[in-house]
């Protein structure tokens, strides 16, 4: 049987599921309260290990946590435990920083990173804990990069109206293919309804058929 890289699925109900996953080549975090199908369907698709923890006492996996398969970042506004949960399964960033949703402002994979002029000061920290080059960018003049886009080792979809410029930027940065589209039946904001790796990728229960066909061909895996 081929294993299956490609599936739709919600969070407790809720379809927008790239707000509460986070994942990486190396690992995938999940918002606690996941049910045991859901962890199981994570780990086939996406072929790694699954931690279910809180950020801030929440669910919101994705807009707190950004990274590679080297390590995750997050801010220091973060409880300590929640913090110090995560050092135990992977290396982590701590980044002082009066932002808390990193993983709205941070765009990368193995190969780069694209960050929102707002963590310029940290492009350093972040080169270097990474070990990717590090810029600054947009996508459609916005610099919630982490929302608007979702990349892994393999491609990159992001929001339909980027600029050539923008693109350009992020496929020297990200060494990967940059391509257009939508999740959850029309949405711009990518991040919200997809969580991917090189493995396979999942999105949102209302995401269309075309818009499926439209993200596997983005991250290569047709």
């Amino acid at each position: 049987m081929t294993p299956k890289r490609i599936e739709r699925l919600d969070f407790q109900g809720n379809s927008f599921i790239g707000l509460f996953s986070f994942a990486s080549d190396s690992l995938c975090i999940i918002g606690r309260g996941a049910s045991a199908k859901h962890t199981e369907i994570l780990k086939a698709v996406l072929k790694v290990d699954v931690i279910e923890t809180t950020f801030l006492g929440t669910e919101l996996a994705g807009i707190f946590v950004a990274g590679n398969s080297r390590g995750v970042i997050v801010s220091d506004k973060l409880d300590e435990e929640e913090i110090e949960l995560l050092k135990r399964k992977t290396n982590v960033l701590v980044l002082s920083t009066r932002y808390t949703a990193l993983g709205n402002l941070i765009l990368c994979n193995d190969s780069g990173c694209i960050i929102s002029d707002e963590l310029e000061k940290f492009s350093k920290k972040i080169s270097d804990f990474l070990k990717v080059t590090v810029k600054t960018g947009t996508i459609d003049e916005i610099n919630l990069v982490g929302s608007l886009g979702v990349c892994t080792n393999k491609g990159c979809l992001v929001h339909k109206n980027i600029r050539d410029a923008e693109k350009k930027r992020l496929e020297d940065v990200l060494k990967v293919p940059v391509d257009t589209g939508t999740v959850n039946f029309g949405s711009g904001w990518v991040r919200s309804g997809l969580v991917a790796n090189s493995n396979g990728f999942i999105a949102g229960k209302d995401t269309s058929g075309p818009e499926m066909g439209n993200a596997a061909e983005a991250f290569g895996f047709v």
